[in-house]
C-alpha cells in the first residue's frame, strides 16, 4: 500500500468507500475479504450493506443506529491492524463444468485468429488459469474475474448483443465471467457452464463471491446436457 492508502472516502450520509489500493491485482484480495468480515463483526445489525471491488470497500450503514463519524472510526480502527484473510485461501477453487463450442461461444474462432492459434489453445489457454473474483455487479451474480491470459484477450464487441443466454462465457480484455441471466452484454462469447451462477432460492442468491477462486472445467457436451446446460445457439449481435 502506498502513504496515501488506505484511505475512506465520504460516500454520503450513510456510506463510506474503503479505498485500499489504487490498481487491480489478485493480491488485493486476501485484504478486501479481512476488511468483509471485520466490518461484518464490528458494524452488526447497523451494517446495512457491503460492496467490495477490484480496489475499494464500500460500507453501507443504517445512519439511525450509527453515526457517520462513529462508523469512520470503527473503520479507522479495522484497518490499523488489517491482515490479509488466509481461510479465503485455504477453500478448493469453485468448478464451473464449461462447454467451449461456436454453436455456444461465436467469438471462439475469432479469438483464434486473432492470438494466430487454434480453438483448442485458446479452450486451453482459457480453462487453465485459476481465477479471482475481484467483483460482482452489472447483473445479479455476474463476478468479473480475472486475469485472462493476454493472447486470448479481446476487446468488447462494437455491437453488444441484444440476449445473452444463461451461463453464456465470455472474454472482455483481461476479464473473464459467466452470464448468470439472460441480458444483453457486449463481450466475446467463448462457451457455457452449466452451473447456476444465480439462484433466489440460495441463500446470498449468487454462486460466487469476491475473492472466490474459480476454474473453468472442459465438458463435453453429453456431460453439460447431462448436467443440465442449455444448448440453444446465439443469436447474432444486433
Amino acid at each position: 500500500m502506498t502513504s496515501t492508502l488506505p484511505r475512506i472516502e465520504s460516500a454520503g450520509l450513510d456510506g463510506w468507500m474503503v479505498r485500499l489500493f489504487d490498481a487491480i491485482d489478485e493480491a488485493n484480495m486476501p485484504w478486501l475479504t479481512a476488511l468483509v468480515r471485520r466490518c461484518e463483526a464490528s458494524f452488526g445489525d447497523a451494517l446495512v450493506d457491503l460492496v467490495p471491488s477490484y480496489t475499494t470497500l464500500l460500507v453501507v450503514f443504517d445512519p439511525l443506529a450509527m453515526e457517520p463519524d462513529e462508523a469512520r472510526c470503527r473503520l479507522m480502527s479495522l484497518l490499523a491492524d488489517l491482515r490479509p484473510d488466509e481461510e479465503g485461501e485455504k477453500t478448493e477453487p469453485r468448478e464451473l463444468p464449461t462447454w467451449y463450442d461456436p454453436s455456444v461461444g461465436p467469438e471462439l474462432e475469432r479469438l483464434a485468429e486473432r492470438g494466430d492459434m487454434t480453438v483448442e489453445e485458446v479452450i486451453k489457454r482459457h480453462s487453465q488459469i485459476e481465477y479471482r473474483v475481484f467483483a460482482l455487479g452489472f447483473a445479479p451474480g455476474f463476478a468479473f474475474m480475472g486475469r485472462v491470459d493476454e493472447q486470448i484477450a479481446g476487446p468488447r464487441l462494437e455491437t453488444p448483443r441484444r440476449r445473452v443466454p444463461r451461463g453464456s462465457v465470455a472474454i472482455a480484455e483481461r476479464q473473464t465471467s459467466a452470464y448468470p441471466l439472460v441480458t444483453p452484454g457486449g463481450w466475446n462469447l467463448i462457451g457455457r457452464t452449466a452451473a447456476v451462477l444465480f439462484d433466489r432460492h440460495r441463500e446470498g442468491f449468487s454462486l460466487l463471491a469476491v475473492g472466490d477462486r474459480v476454474r473453468f472445467v472442459p465438458v463435453s457436451r453429453t456431460e453439460f446436457e447431462r448436467l443440465g446446460g442449455d444448448t440453444q445457439g446465439v443469436e447474432a449481435s444486433q
